[in-house]
């Protein structure tokens, strides 16, 4: 198996937008897509609810049932899927699909980004550059960082430990099915996640981590008296 492929990090059998990730042999490679994909695809219009307050953008097509608050920012091109919530204070920078049931929260910002079914972001997370499957749910905090500090394309560490240069300059992370995300994590560029892994609070991960895989960072806890000087 080759846990680079969309078919192993994502059930693509009920997402609206399949189509996005047929043929590709890496499955960022959806991402590099995505842009001419919204262009064929998005039919710009309110079909749901956006509240007062709210600005929209551009070509933005909000589905029917979902929901933007009052606050929130939409850039178009986007794709507000059916059932999901843009909530107060959320940043949408353009080339971001949704499927259905999905979160972006407050003080949350997407761009470039794919959320499948029922992914939430919903507190204070960046998505950029980031596919987010099915279920896949990111703690307050969260940030998938796309961009390195130093000169150079982003490469993805195969399961085997060999490097596979994606020839992008931005890519954040790729988040298989159920996995689930501590508060205040952080994820390199070009992080790979496997299906139902869960990463603990505070962890920064990088590389790609197997499905079903617990990724943690415990160092030693210390308990102290205070000092008479409070310190």
């Amino acid at each position: 198996m080759d846990a680079l492929l969309p078919e192993e990090l994502f059930d693509l059998g009920s997402f609206q937008h399949a189509e996005l990730f047929a043929g590709c042999a890496n499955v960022w490679e959806a991402l590099e897509r995505l842009p001419g994909y919204l262009r064929s695809v998005l039919r710009p219009g309110i079909r749901g609810e956006v509240e007062d307050g709210a600005y929209l953008s551009g070509d933005v097509e909000i589905a029917e049932g979902a929901r933007v608050e009052a606050g929130a920012y939409i850039r178009g091109p986007a794709l507000i899927g059916p059932g999901t919530e843009v909530r107060h204070g959320a940043y949408v920078r353009g080339n971001v699909l949704t499927g259905t049931d999905c979160v972006i929260g407050h003080a949350s910002e997407g761009k470039s980004a794919i959320l499948l079914d029922r992914a939430k972001a919903a507190h204070f997370a960046y998505v950029g550059n980031s596919i987010l499957g099915n279920d896949v749910n990111l703690g307050a905090g969260t940030k998938l960082a796309n961009f390195k500090i130093v000169p150079g394309t982003i490469a993805v560490q195969r399961p085997d430990g060999t490097r596979l240069d994606t020839g992008m300059r931005k890519l954040g992370a790729l988040l298989g099915d159920g996995v689930q995300i501590g508060c205040n994590a952080v994820t390199s560029p070009g992080t790979v996640i496997g299906r139902e892994s869960l990463v603990y609070p505070g962890v920064s991960v990088q590389a790609t981590i197997p499905a079903r895989s617990v990724v943690t960072w415990k160092p030693g806890r210390v308990v102290r008296p205070r000092s008479q000087t409070g310190a």
